[in-house]
């Protein structure tokens, strides 16, 4: 009766399962659809704008390829990048110059509001662009690498340096720009104020916002990779977008600080659960933290992060089947399955709203998940907790026989199985004496001679 039970609300939550990834893949894909674009809107192409404050991460790498590949979606006539960050993530920031250097469209980046800074990477992002402008009391440069130590950070290597001078001074040089000057920003740790750094021709406006920038790039003409673009921003629509939750993730995880504390975070809790094996929770926990801070270093890309922890899921929610791992394992299963399809990029062939229904999809599964592990698991607790009165085999003997002296302790045997016992009064008890059961314990058994008991009833008598 108990079994048919369990048997109705697991089918009841698979039913819910597919339920909600039934809704989501019913979401008609309105990208590929929408055709409310007239002529005279083609004809005034916008102007799209995004913007990256604090420290450059994975995340924020992530999101600008997205924007530029948008941007041209809309065929915007420029990329704006607003910038203000103290620098960040080394491989985010190449990878950030490549994409501004090849992009099909004119990039700007202006360092804004009024103090905001361009430092170390964010002097890397500045040189890379098409047109560089700063906000009055801005800074640039300070852009040497460093290296991370336990006990600190220190200056790299002549080597380190020197290659990334080399490749400071190229962009320069592509973009036009004093190459000399710029190699400083990594050799000697220069640093330029808006003013200095237009009459160094390190950028080419004064701007004090987006409205300031547009006007003074109206009717310029731009020249990139043998196209030429004129703009014509002063009364252009401005566009935008915000992070995904993918992004946000990816941008919150990868911030150095935030992935230093889930590696020591995520090492702890493996120490402690190798140190007490079985209890579960902090060698998942741990082990999930762990990847993820290793992911936050740079030392894994967001489609190798994605695919571990689809993988780490998957085998918790195994290891939940076939142990008893009261939900902890599928807990984590799950949580790990959602963090890898959250981190598991968008493909660029897909449809625009694909990744939305995707996620709906995977929340709606691991709901499902998490519902029949808690209901499973919150039976077998039940189960545990509660007296089984069914088979006799599952209850203490009365009587038994010992097969060795119990001096205090031996084996006794009963119902055909041989059985840890105890005397009760700590006499010993001899072999082959048939004794009863006082008391049991766990799988211990209290015991005293049959004889003992009828010589207390005649006394009595």
């Amino acid at each position: 009766m108990k079994n048919n039970k369990l048997t109705k609300i697991i089918i009841t939550a698979l039913v819910l399962i597919f339920a909600f990834s039934g809704i989501a893949f019913t979401n008609p894909l309105s990208a590929d659809v929408d055709s409310n674009v007239t002529a005279d809107d083609q004809q005034q192409q916008p102007v799209y704008l995004v913007e990256l404050e604090g420290a450059v991460t994975a995340g924020d790498n992530t999101f600008l390829q997205r924007q530029v590949e948008k941007a041209l979606e809309e065929d915007a006539q420029l990329f704006v990048l607003r910038l203000n960050t103290p620098g960040g993530l080394v491989d985010a920031t190449m990878k950030m110059n490549e994409l501004f250097l090849n992009a099909e469209v004119p990039v700007a980046v202006l360092v804004a509001p009024s103090g905001a800074i361009a430092g170390s990477a964010g002097a890397f992002i500045l040189v890379s662009s098409d047109i560089a402008a700063m906000a009055p009391g801005t800074t640039v440069g300070a852009a040497q690498p460093v290296s991370m130590t336990p006990e600190g950070t220190q200056d790299t290597d002549d080597k380190t340096v020197k290659f990334y001078a080399a490749h400071m001074r190229s962009m320069a040089r592509e973009q036009g720009r004093p190459a000399e000057l710029a190699e400083q920003f990594v050799t000697e740790n220069l640093t330029l104020d808006a003013r200095d750094a237009l009459e160094e021709g390190m950028i080419e406006y004064i701007a004090g916002n987006i409205t300031e920038l547009m006007n003074e790039l109206d009717g310029t003409e731009i020249e990139k990779q043998g196209v030429t673009y004129t703009l014509n921003t002063a009364d252009a629509e401005i566009l935008g977008d915000e992070m995904t939750v993918s992004e946000r993730l990816q941008n919150w995880i990868s911030d150095p600080q935030i992935s230093f504390l889930l590696l020591m975070v995520g090492f702890l809790g493996v120490y402690m659960g190798l140190s007490a094996p079985g209890t579960i929770v902090p060698e998942v926990g741990g082990l999930i933290l762990l990847i993820l801070g290793i992911y936050g270093l740079g030392l894994f890309d967001t489609n190798t992060t994605g695919i571990v922890m689809i993988l780490l899921g998957l085998g918790l929610i195994g290891a939940e089947i076939f142990t008893s791992g009261f939900g902890i394992l599928g807990i984590g299963g799950a949580v790990s399955l959602a963090v890898g399809a959250i981190l598991l990029p968008m493909e660029p062939l897909m449809a625009t709203d694909w990744y939305t229904t995707f996620l709906v999809t995977v929340a709606g599964t691991v709901l499902g998940l998490l519902l029949i592990i808690i209901v499973v698991a919150q039976r077998v607790i039940q189960s545990r907790r509660k007296h089984t009165g069914g088979s006799k085999f599952f209850n203490a003997p009365e009587k038994g026989v010992t097969t060795e002296e119990l001096n205090p302790e031996g084996m006794i045997k009963t119902r055909g199985e041989l059985w840890r016992a105890r005397s009760d009064d700590g006499n010993p008890i001899p072999p082959q004496t048939e004794v009863e059961v006082v008391r049991a314990e766990t799988l211990k058994l209290w015991v005293r001679p049959v004889q003992d008991k009828k010589e207390n009833a005649d006394q009595s008598n």
